[in-house]
This record gives C-alpha cells, sequence and structure tokens, in this order.
C-alpha cells in the first residue's frame, strides 16, 4: 500500500518526539506524505530522535513541520488539527511510564485520558470539512492482572496502574467516537515494543545501557526491580508499521500487536549480558524503590487479527531485539569512554 502519486497525505502525530514518533515519521516521509509533529515547548531541545529528518521548514522540499502544543490544551489541539487539516493522526502523546505513574496520578490521566479526548474532538469537528483518519496508541498494560492468555482483542481490561485506567478510557472514547460519529478511529493495542530509542528509564534500554557501561568499566551495579515479569517485547518500527496499515485499511478497527512470545526480564536479562560475554548475576541487584504498588505479572498478545486483515506479523525476535539494542548502546558507552579518557 502506498500514499497517492496524486495527491500528497497530511499526517499529525503527536508524540513525534518519541520513540514510535520517531520511527513513524520516518516511514510516513518515506510514504510520500507530508508530516506535522506536536511537541511541547521547553527551555531545551528534545528532538534528538528526529533531527536527521528534519530540515528548515522553510526549505521547498521540507515534508516535516514541528508545531508547540500540548494534548492537555483541548483548544490549542482544536486550533492546530483545523488549521492543518490532516487527512490521518496518530495519537502517541501521553505521559507513558508505568511506574512514574504511580507517583504523577493526575498528570497522567491529563495526557493519557483527556488528551486522547481532545484528539478525538478536534478530529470530530475536522470531519466535518474532510474525512480524517484517527490512531489511538492503546497498550497492553490496559489488560492488565489478565483473564486470558493469550490476550486478544476481546479479552476484558484488568487495569493495574494509573496508566492503564487511563488508557482504557481512551480506548472506550476511541470507540465511542467511531460509534457515535463514524469517525474513522482506530485503537491498536500495542504490546511492549522496544528498539535503540527507547527511552532509557524503560527497562529494556535501562539494562542494554547499563550493560554496555558494565563491559567498559564505566557501571558497576544494575538495580531492577521485578525480574521474573513477563512481557511481549517486539521491535519498534514493525509496530509503526502496523499503525499506518490499520489507518489505510477500508473500515475502522482495533487490533493486537504483538510477538506472540513471552520472556521474563531474567531472559532479557541473559541475551542482553551474553551477548557481551557477562554474567548478569554478578552485576545486577534488586531495588524495592523499582517494584509497582501494583504488578503486571504476564502479557502475551495474539496478533491473528492483524496478521488477517492487514497483513502485519513482527519481523524482529527478542534475541534479535537485544542484540540490536546493545550494538547501538555500546557505540554510545565507547564515546562516554573516549570523552572520559580526554578529561
Amino acid at each position: 500500500m502506498e500514499a497517492s502519486s496524486t495527491e500528497t497525505k497530511k499526517a499529525l502525530i503527536t508524540g513525534i518526539t518519541g520513540q514510535d514518533g520517531s520511527y513513524l515519521a520516518e516511514l510516513l516521509l518515506e510514504q510520500g506524505y507530508e508530516v506535522h509533529g506536536i511537541v511541547r515547548r521547553s527551555s531545551s531541545f528534545n528532538t534528538d530522535r528526529i533531527d536527521h529528518i528534519y530540515v528548515d521548514p522553510h526549505d521547498r522540499d521540507a515534508k516535516l513541520f514541528l508545531h508547540h502544543g500540548d494534548l492537555t490544551d483541548g483548544q490549542n489541539i482544536t486550533n492546530l488539527v483545523l488549521d492543518i487539516q490532516p487527512d490521518e493522526i496518530y495519537n502517541l502523546g501521553a505521559q507513558s511510564h508505568v511506574r512514574v505513574s504511580f507517583d504523577v496520578p493526575v498528570y497522567t490521566v491529563q495526557t493519557t485520558a483527556v488528551g486522547a479526548l481532545n484528539i478525538l474532538e478536534a478530529a470530530r469537528q475536522l470531519n466535518r470539512q474532510k474525512q480524517v483518519r484517527v490512531y489511538q496508541a492503546s497498550s497492553s498494560e490496559m489488560f492488565g492482572d489478565v483473564l486470558e492468555t493469550p490476550q486478544t482483542e476481546n479479552t476484558p481490561f484488568r487495569p493495574q496502574s494509573p496508566y492503564a485506567c487511563a488508557k482504557v478510557y481512551a480506548f472506550h472514547q476511541t470507540v465511542n467516537y467511531r460509534d457515535a460519529y463514524g469517525l474513522f478511529a482506530c485503537n491498536g493495542i500495542l504490546f511492549n515494543h522496544e528498539s535503540p530509542r527507547r527511552g532509557e528509564t524503560f527497562v529494556t534500554r535501562k539494562i542494554t545501557r547499563a550493560a554496555t557501561r558494565i563491559k567498559l568499566g564505566l557501571q558497576e551495579k544494575l538495580f531492577l526491580g521485578n525480574l521474573d515479569a513477563k512481557r511481549d517485547w517486539g521491535y519498534a518500527k514493525d509496530y509503526v508499521y502496523g499503525m499506518w496499515l490499520m489507518l489505510q485499511h477500508d473500515t475502522p478497527d482495533d487490533y493486537v500487536l504483538a510477538t506472540g512470545e513471552t520472556y521474563t526480564i531474567r531472559q532479557f536479562l541473559d541475551y542482553t549480558f551474553s551477548y557481551l560475554d557477562l554474567d548478569w548475576n554478578e552485576y545486577v541487584e534488586t531495588d524495592p524503590r523499582y517494584f509497582r504498588p501494583t504488578e503486571v505479572d504476564l502479557l502475551l498478545g495474539d496478533c491473528s487479527k492483524a496478521k488477517n486483515a492487514l497483513g502485519w506479523e513482527p519481523k524482529t525476535s527478542c534475541q534479535e531485539l537485544a542484540q540490536l539494542m546493545v550494538d547501538h548502546d555500546l557505540e554510545l558507552a565507547k564515546s562516554e569512554a573516549v570523552k572520559l579518557a580526554g578529561a
């Protein structure tokens, strides 16, 4: 599937400076889209993940444009959507760290739940002028204390964190706007997906960064929480392609994207440290600070619906993903070592 060659499609991405947003922006630019991203105003730049695809917006060949905005400001979001007139909106913005959501529950709800509602309401207003398609980033965390394994689109939600509760709200509002207003709106229920662009506070990236620094003598210990938690880990670059496919389909629907395989934190540690010829047991310690008040022990997704309807399936195994992340972070650690040696 390719974008129309006769008319340039416009896409609007919230969370464009994040892991998924950066990969999605690359994909859409490759498909010939004009891409617009919403970024929060800050005293420091946070565009590292998209700097390689960003050119001066005044350049006649520019296809990527950034706009200041905030998901919690409904009027601002509506103004941007009506001004940009996108054909597709991908709502990836949120306070997305599960453990942190226990510390900032109200902010998490404002950005993740109310923020999604602001996007849907803006899209509803634009839909009066032209058809717009909306992708809502839902999460496997919604399944929480799971009632069945593997989890599918029909598995009941039992959220176990403020983040997951907020995502459940956003999921149901997306379905409601689809049913009530005829809005082309899809929920992508994505299981854990990682990459070298993953934030360093998330457990997989925390592990690969620490392992490479330990390898070079830059760090001595790694402190983690529940090592027995099981997750279905895929590669973010594979998953953003699934997001795009959902909005190219004839009818809007909700889809699980997952690998269908689950691994413990211990296994991810094995893949990471053994790749560096290290034994993680010598360096990793558990710390109560990193345990959640309510834990999600097992997440395992079934992506059969996406495979049958969209032709989507994951291409990268968990072990391949770990190695890809280690290769990237080893280069960062080497650069850090060189700087320290020259200091």
